[in-house]
């Protein structure tokens, strides 16, 4: 592939998981995202459908792993990370879905419930395994 063709997929790629964020919001259950926007100090957590709130928690974060996955395809252009990172973005998400959960059962301080949960609908893990990789592949 040429590298400019690569380069502008890359840049269109980061923009579309900018318009996910930007635009897809409201098509998502999430009723924290308004918790989090008003007087969450001193508001109590909002009533959640547990299932509908994970299931769309998985739809979001499947979506930014899908785009976050080409990104790192187009980057390195080897299989070997892209597996390595399918079973990061699964085991990631296993533990921060089960860690979030067990958050918003035991009312523990915003805080915790907020930067959990940004772990999972922001795509976050894409800007950590990108340097990562790309100092290994220095390294060798």
């Amino acid at each position: 592939m040429k590298k400019k063709i690569q380069i502008l997929l890359i840049v269109f790629l980061f923009l579309l998981l900018i318009a996910v964020r930007v635009f897809i919001q409201p098509y998502f259950y999430d009723p924290l995202i308004e918790y989090f926007k008003n007087d969450y100090l001193h508001a109590a957590i909002p009533n959640l459908d547990f299932s509908k709130f994970f299931l769309n928690v998985f739809y979001r974060y499947t979506l930014n792993a899908i785009i976050s996955l080409a990104i790192i395809y187009l980057f390195f252009n080897k299989l070997k990370i892209i597996f390595f990172s399918i079973k990061f973005y699964i085991i990631a998400f296993v533990i921060f879905s089960l860690v979030l959960f067990v958050f918003l059962r035991l009312d523990f301080d915003y805080k915790w419930i907020f930067y959990t949960r940004r772990f999972l609908i922001q795509p976050l893990f894409v800007f950590l395994l990108l340097p990562a990789f790309y100092y290994q592949q220095l390294k060798e």
